[in-house]
Formats: structure tokens, sequence, C-alpha cells
């Protein structure tokens, strides 16, 4: 029988943590709760959990110190739950090692599907000979085959290495100085320009309707987001 994932919970609003102790549960999930930030370092290191839902507004810490400490020793799924909704806010969690950003007020089938998502990815980190597949998508990056339709897509050079980074983090929200840094290097962090137009050629070339897309997704301010999933 497969364990039960174990979650932690760091969130300093009682309410808040009763109404996720009750939700995660009957999505058949244990979690762990702690009201301040030390307590929450503490506890990740102790139980190693499988994913770390955090708030930012912790009465003893700043929470994107709290990912950064994190990010120095683990590779934890990190999902910020916050009602500090500026995209500023967003991009520093963002950067800083956060997983996923989700506003407050929430609503738990949206909480739960990204949980659902980041525990899927973590679970395939490890290792290779991984297949992305998103609609008529699939990227096999081993053998740097692109299908759309079942028909091999020729995408340039820098279109690939866009694509698998956007792979690599696949449902997770990047922010364009990432992929700025991890594409073009650290040189060039500050064109936007280039993430525009070489994401309107992925889309192009692999979305259906490039003007609607539905995978190549625009996190409005902040950066992008791929959505699929990697199967083995």
């Amino acid at each position: 029988m497969l364990s039960t994932p174990e979650l932690l919970l760091i969130e300093d609003d009682p309410g808040i943590r009763r109404f996720l102790r009750a939700s995660l549960a009957a999505g058949q999930y244990r979690l762990c709760e702690c009201e301040t930030g030390q307590d929450g370092l503490a506890q990740a290191a102790a139980r190693q959990p499988e994913l770390i839902i955090l708030d930012l507004g912790l009465p003893d810490m700043d929470g994107v110190a709290l990912i950064r400490q994190v990010r120095s020793w683990s590779q934890i799924p990190i999902i910020v739950l916050s009602a500090q909704g500026q995209e500023s806010v967003k991009i520093a969690a963002l950067d800083a090692g956060a997983d996923d950003f989700v506003s407050k007020p929430f609503a738990v089938g949206e909480l739960t599907a990204r949980i659902r998502a980041a525990l899927r990815r973590s679970a395939g980190l490890p290792g290779g000979g991984q297949i992305f597949r998103a609609g008529r998508i699939e990227v096999d990056l081993d053998k740097r085959v692109v299908l759309a339709d079942g028909e091999e897509v020729h995408l340039t050079p820098i279109e690939f290495k866009l694509l698998r980074v956007l792979v690599r983090h696949a449902g997770r929200v990047i922010t364009q100085r990432q992929l700025l840094n991890e594409v073009w290097g650290p040189h060039h962090m500050e064109q936007a320009h280039y993430l525009r137009v070489y994401m309107a050629q992925l889309r192009r070339k692999l979305e259906v309707e490039p003007a609607r897309p539905r995978h190549f997704l625009t996190e409005p301010g902040v950066g992008y987001r791929l959505v699929g999933d990697l199967a083995c």
C-alpha cells in the first residue's frame, strides 16, 4: 500500500488551518501544522514532508526568507498561499524558490489540483527517460524530439532550449527573469521582448489555437507556465 503524503502547513490563521485540516484530510493527505516560521523550518527539517504550504505573512519572519532557507538544503515543493497578491510579491516568492503561488481567498479545488501537480513533478525529478505530454504535444527531451498530433515539429535551437526549460518546470510558474537567465544567460535578464517573440513562435508551432493557448500560459506581470504532465 502506498504511504499517505505528508504536507507541512505553515500558517498563523487558525481558521485557514482548520479549513485545510478538514479539506486535505478528505483528499487523503496527512497534515502537520505550524503557526510560526521558525517552527515550520524545524518541522520541515525533522519530518521531511512531501510538500510545504506556506503563508508569507508569518508573525516571526518573512515568508520569502523562509523559502530561501529551505532551498539552501532541500528541493521540497513549496506552494505559497497568501493574501499578498501583488505581482512584486509573487515574483519575489517564485524567484526565491517557491514552486507555485495561490492567492487568498482561494478555492480548495484549485489548491488540491496544484498540490497533486507539484507532487507528481517532485516524484518525477530523479532519473531520465521521461516524456512530456500536453494535449496534442509530446516532447522527448533525451531524444530531442517534439511531436504535435504525432508529426515531428522542427524547432530552432533557441526554441528547443526554451521548451526544455518549460518542460523541466512543467506546471510551475517561471518568472521572466528565470527564463531569460536559463535560456539566454545573465546578461540578457532585462530583455523581456526575447521571451514574447519565442513564446509566440512556440505557440504558433504547438498550440491548436495560438491566440488562445491551452498549454503555454502567460502569468501576467510574472512569467509563464507550461501545463501538462511528465510520464515515464
